[in-house]
């Protein structure tokens, strides 16, 4: 059996380029959660920061404007 064999290595080749593929399938699948939540994040900054600055709008977004008051 030669090792340079063209055909071995197309099939070898072709099977790498399929499982690298699936897995940046199932990666980016796993990401959408992600996708999602930065999405909402946007929108919630734009709106928050109309009247108010934009450290706050993060803060209130992430649900820290309680802590961060001023008493």
């Amino acid at each position: 059996m030669n090792i340079y064999d063209e055909k071995i290595f197309k099939a070898l080749i072709s099977i790498c380029l399929i499982s690298i593929v699936l897995i940046f399938s199932f990666i980016a699948f796993n990401l959408l959660p992600l996708k999602n939540w930065a999405i909402y994040q946007t929108i919630c900054i734009e709106q928050e920061s109309i009247n108010k600055n934009i450290p706050w709008a993060v803060r209130k977004c992430n649900g820290r404007s309680k802590v961060y008051q001023v008493k």
